[in-house]
């Protein structure tokens, strides 16, 4: 290869480069700003809506989310959104874990309908099934309450819980079980020959090797159980038990005609806040590799 066609081959690859990094500049803007927009907008007073929405606060007016917070009961909201999401998580990993590892592990006669019944539910949106859930959580609770005397199904946050566990699960099966599938068998020999079983095998050797996916599963079903608003609203009637997503339409209602802009966007920093916080948190385990070390020898 002449000189002549290397320059080129470089020159070629140069703009390629440039033309990637403009492209994510372009994108991180496009995602930064909005974000910024927002806090910056919760520290305004509610006069400067009105005229430019660009113009910088002229003071840290911090009492817009002191009056989110009370005003709207933002921090009962935010617990029981706590709550739910930790809850929500607990399940879903406590089910997932052991389901994914055996789907992708071992061989038995149903294991197959178990694998297509999991990929099958990756295609059922959520949104579309929460009336049918309401109505049997409805049924369940007249029952209940034809023969007990109160209900259990509904305002009931491990409930709410669980019907976000279920609806993960499918993902989270799916996500887990090309994980562990990737993974060698040479561990899982090697632990059987030192004597452990299987559940230990999998609970000592397999689930730590895991750690990054499951990192990566708690970050994507936090974002979606916090973030969640119609399901919520269904099942929760009761004022007190309402999620933080709901409690932003009672911030507005807290204002009625006179809207205060400043209120209304310190709540959505305050939606914001735990997510953006998790994700620095957690964004090292989510770049680095599926599989730490190797086999020896």
């Amino acid at each position: 290869m002449s000189k002549k066609d290397t320059g080129a081959i470089k020159q070629t690859s140069k703009a390629g480069k440039i033309g990637i990094y403009v492209v994510l500049i372009i994108l991180a803007i496009t995602i930064i700003v909005p974000i910024a927009w927002v806090f910056m907008a919760s520290l305004k007073e509610n006069e400067q809506f009105y005229g430019s929405p660009w113009t910088l606060p002229n003071g840290l007016h911090f009492e817009n989310f002191v009056q989110a917070w009370q005003e709207a009961d933002m921090g009962s909201y935010m617990l029981n959104s706590v709550i739910v999401t930790a809850l929500g998580i607990g399940l879903l990993i406590i089910i997932s874990l052991p389901a994914a590892y055996v789907l992708a592990r071992f061989k038995f006669k149903t294991s197959r309908f178990w694998n297509v019944l999991f990929m099958a539910g990756l295609f059922i949106n959520v949104n579309y099934i929460v009336v049918p859930i309401f109505l049997m959580l409805v049924d369940a609770d007249s029952f209940l309450q034809s023969t007990l005397g109160h209900g259990f199904f509904l305002n009931n946050l491990f409930i709410l819980a669980l019907i976000y566990a279920s609806t993960a699960l499918p993902f989270t099966i799916y996500l887990l079980s090309g994980y562990f599938k990737s993974l060698a068998k040479d561990y899982e020999e090697a632990a059987y020959v030192d004597g452990a079983g299987y559940f230990r095998t999998m609970i000592q050797v397999i689930f730590p090797m895991a750690k990054p996916s499951i990192i990566t599963i708690i970050l994507f079903n936090f974002l979606s159980f916090w973030n969640e608003y119609i399901i919520s609203m269904t099942m929760l009637t009761k004022p007190t038990l309402k999620t933080l997503p709901v409690g932003l339409m009672n911030l507005m209602a807290a204002q009625k005609s006179a809207v205060q802009y400043g209120r209304m966007y310190a709540g959505l920093v305050l939606v914001m806040l735990p997510t953006l916080i998790l994700y620095m948190c957690v964004q090292k385990q989510l770049t680095e590799g599926m599989t730490v070390g190797g086999l020896k020898g």
